[in-house]
């Protein structure tokens, strides 16, 4: 069962988890940008896996990485990948695609609609990234030094 306020509990968790990971702010921060970078790729189910992996092969924050990817997540990720759609297919110059086509989805018409997401999610994945690291180099010092109080423990409640 879902929490009322889940999402809220999630965000706060990540921000705990940064603010307390032993690392200076700007490894912090790339690390952060890694895994922002990567949650704006199509690779839904390998974000993770791929956060983490790089970040080890770039040397950079693993728990940052993480925290990042989950910038898509099941209620982001089809927001955040129709943009980047949408952002692809305004850039090459390719028609809107219609519902009428949606059945109609052969693997070269995946394909030709995987070209656009591809160039969109750099477009917005990039910047994403930048600004993520700005931010997180930024503001990690300041969230340092507050008294984050901890989250109340949830009750189990019985079924009577």
């Amino acid at each position: 069962m879902w929490r009322r306020w889940g999402f809220f509990r999630q965000f706060k968790l990540n921000v705990i988890k940064l603010s307390r990971i032993q690392a200076d702010p700007d490894a912090i921060g790339r690390g952060m940008a890694l895994g922002l970078f990567i949650g704006f790729t199509p690779t839904l189910g390998f974000q993770i896996i791929l956060a983490v992996l790089f970040a080890f092969l770039l040397r950079q924050n693993k728990i940052a990485a993480f925290v990042g990817v989950w910038v898509t997540n099941p209620v982001t990720a089809p927001v955040i990948y129709g943009l980047e759609y949408q952002v692809g297919r305004l850039l090459l110059g390719m028609p809107p695609l219609k519902l009428t086509e949606m059945p109609e989805l052969t693997t070269s018409r995946v394909v030709e609609l995987g070209e656009p997401l591809l160039v969109g999610c750099l477009v917005l994945g990039i910047p994403t990234a930048i600004i993520g690291y700005s931010l997180t180099v930024r503001f990690i010092p300041s969230l340092r030094q507050l008294k984050i109080p901890r989250w109340p423990r949830r009750r189990k409640f019985m079924d009577d």
